[in-house]
């Protein structure tokens, strides 16, 4: 007998699979939606494209983890968001701005620009070792190690240890995993206060080595220095991973496009802005709240309601783009909100480009067929509503 708790897990199994039949019929329906959160916790959902962007530039929406928290915990006892250590993800100016400004300088176009030898020596390197190979998966072989490898490198942590941030990333943001979040929580805050140490002792330069030397100088607190490092680390390679493993699925799913990028490598940055949009690594972007009652479109959402604004919908939305569910590489519109709009635009969108624009480059030109090597249906995707993106992606190599 089919149960409602079994009913409710077929349902998110598919929206995982595939969210955007179920996000184009909410779209559809009005312009603000209220779902269930986590253990029934009413939040407003945003979808449509005008709404979504001009939501993401509002101070109105506030994104302070410790308020979202209190609303929370205002609708029932027992209703937690995760983590309240803030973060520049996760908090309000005047926090945000002095957390932002410590670290913006490293990510500028100009130094990202200089990171391209970086970049390509990585990349070059993994796509060799996929060479004479039956088969890889290129998730795990080739688009987790590349992102990761990159941002230990920026904060001086050994790449060695990559697969345990792969673990402590998949317990603190996805359901899965064989840690839980407090324990990923515990054993990379750990690993970290170790680091700090070395680095008092023998400063390097790399961006721990900042950032311990703005902790002693008072500018920052040792947790701050934590979730500092904490989303460089995850934040940095999260959305690279997970657009390289779409963006490659969707050319396996669009022959004429990528025989269209083969025969066009130049315009591997535009076609890089439609893989944003197409499927946006971040789907749903940072939960934030009202601190003043907002109408969006006709719809009025009251001080003191959490709201989710849905980037995956807004870059389908048919009121925006035509034919918003073809993978169209010439599109020539990079107006995806894949990195958000505004005060917390993503600090790292420079270098996401950067790294998947070198990466499905030399992807293309040292393999002159890439084929999907497991049935679609097979296919794990990252279990969060949050991410869209591979936990594998098995294909066929031909040199």
């Amino acid at each position: 007998m089919t149960t409602a708790v079994d009913d409710a897990a077929a349902r998110m199994s598919a929206f995982i699979r595939d969210p955007y039949p179920t996000l184009a019929r909410i779209r559809e329906a009005g312009a603000v939606s209220v779902v269930e959160f986590g253990e029934g916790l009413p939040v407003y959902l945003v979808t449509r494209y005008q709404d979504v962007r001009a939501a993401l530039m509002d101070p109105r929406f506030g994104q302070d983890v410790r308020r979202s928290q209190a609303i929370a915990s205002g609708r029932g006892s027992g209703l937690t968001l995760g983590s309240e250590v803030v973060h520049m993800l996760n908090s309000d100016p005047p926090d945000h701005t002095r957390l932002r400004r410590l670290i913006q300088g490293v990510f500028t176009r100009r130094r990202v620009d200089m990171m391209r030898p970086l970049v390509e020596r990585i990349a070059g390197g993994l796509l060799d070792g996929l060479r004479g190979r039956e088969t890889a998966d290129l998730v795990t072989d080739f688009a987790f190690p590349l992102p990761i490898m990159i941002i230990c490198e920026l904060l001086g942590f050994p790449p060695e240890d990559m697969q345990d941030f792969r673990a402590w990333s998949t317990a603190i943001l996805t359901q899965g995993g064989e840690l839980t979040f407090d324990q990923a929580t515990a054993e990379l805050n750990a690993y970290l206060r170790e680091l700090m140490t070395a680095r008092r002792a023998s400063p390097r330069t790399d961006i721990l080595t900042d950032l311990v030397q703005a902790r002693d100088a008072g500018e920052l607190t040792e947790q701050e220095v934590f979730s500092m490092v904490f989303l460089l680390l995850i934040g940095g390679h999260e959305t690279t991973v997970n657009l390289l493993g779409t963006a490659t699925l969707a050319l396996l799913h669009h022959p004429d496009q990528l025989a269209w990028l083969r025969a066009n490598p130049a315009a591997m940055p535009v076609a890089i802005d439609e893989f944003l949009r197409y499927e946006s690594p971040v789907s749903m972007a940072t939960l934030r709240f009202t601190n003043a009652e907002v109408t969006v479109d006709d719809v009025e959402i009251p001080a003191d309601e959490l709201v989710l604004l849905s980037l995956g919908a807004a870059n389908r939305d048919p009121a925006r783009f035509t034919d918003p569910d073809r993978l169209i590489l010439d599109r020539g519109d990079p107006g995806h909100l894949a990195f958000g709009q505004g005060l917390h635009r993503c600090l790292g969108s420079f270098l996401g480009k950067l790294e998947s624009e070198v990466a499905l480059t030399g992807l293309l030109e040292r393999f002159a067929r890439i084929e999907l090597a497991a049935a679609e249906e097979t296919l794990p995707w990252r279990n969060t509503i949050m991410l869209r993106g591979l936990e594998s992606l098995p294909v066929s190599l031909d040199g």
